[in-house]
């Protein structure tokens, strides 16, 4: 097909689900980061789209030292969560068990607490998720934010929270073509999507075709599928903001998570803890060498 070559009726009952059961932050590096620089001494407190002097405020004290971070009154239930397990202690001794250079690092697996160095770790939680709270696109994953990890869309569609592990962005920076490809593709897995969701419901149809060799019928119906898809992708296009711009332009981020993992918080000092914490070294599953602790958390008063 020549409008997507990945949307294919024909590939489709042959494709596998994968479930992920580990809590992640995203698949990995974006390929078209451009002009990447260091970021982390950028002015991030030129980038504030939301009002820090009335949020709650948090201390994380880390074997690298201490970073403060403001959980958004837009997100209240996660902010509420953040506040109940520092409260408990929840966070005291966990591992930053994740950990990739210009893209994130992140913590909260209480199965990380004195692991062995060989341990599986990513997958631990509190026993319960969060309900998505997307303020997108007011909140995003610009340098320095505060995210809800998440299992995958495969097995989590709703992209539920998990409810305890979170990342604090470093990223990338951009240049405008860069942002406007990623518009691009970003789109084009939105309309991805969209088609397979159709394809999906209709499966016992497109196998029966399948089976019956109709090539010319299924051809028709994956066209029907496809202009289907685009119209009603095209009715939410994906377009950053010119607050997103600015921001992935200058102090950077990780743009493609934008909508994806739930934003509910930012570092507002210590930015060069976490900047230090991501130039660790790591090993296997991107858990640093040498671990990297929360000695303790509290809540500013």
């Amino acid at each position: 097909m020549k409008h997507l070559n990945k949307l294919s009726l024909f590939a489709l009952s042959l494709m596998a689900v994968v479930s992920c059961s580990s809590t992640e932050a995203g698949e990995g590096e974006n390929e078209m980061a451009t002009d990447s620089q260091s970021i982390i001494s950028q002015p991030l407190e030129t980038m504030k789209t939301v009002d820090i002097d009335n949020c709650t405020k948090v201390e994380i004290k880390t074997t690298y030292g201490d970073i403060v971070v403001a959980l958004y009154n837009e997100t209240p239930t996660h902010r509420d969560n953040f506040i109940k397990l520092v409260k408990e202690g929840y966070y005291d001794g966990v591992l930053f068990h994740r950990v990739i250079k210009e893209f994130m690092v992140q913590t909260g697996d209480p199965n990380s607490k004195n692991a062995a160095a060989d341990a599986q770790l990513g997958a631990g939680d509190p026993g319960y998720t969060l309900p998505a709270e997307f303020v997108y696109p007011k909140l995003f994953h610009k340098c320095g934010a505060l995210a809800a990890a998440r299992t995958g869309d495969q097995v989590n569609p709703e992209r539920r929270s998990s409810g305890s592990q979170f990342y604090i962005v470093t990223g990338k920076v951009y240049n405008e073509s860069a942002l406007g490809q990623m518009e691009q593709q970003m789109m084009q897995m939105q309309t991805e999507k969209i088609f397979y969701a159709k394809a999906n419901r209709i499966m016992p149809k497109i196998e029966q075709m399948q089976q019956a060799g109709d090539t010319a019928g299924l051809q028709a119906l994956e066209e029907q599928l496809f202009n289907e898809s685009v119209a009603e992708a095209s009715k939410n296009p994906v377009k950053f903001t010119d607050e997103q711009k600015k921001a992935y332009t200058t102090v950077g981020g990780t743009p493609h998570l934008d909508g994806q993992y739930t934003v509910f918080g930012e570092v507002v000092s210590g930015m060069d803890v976490v900047g230090k914490i991501q130039e660790v070294a790591t090993g296997k599953n991107d858990r640093p060498v040498a671990d990297v602790k929360i000695i303790s958390a509290r809540v500013l008063e």
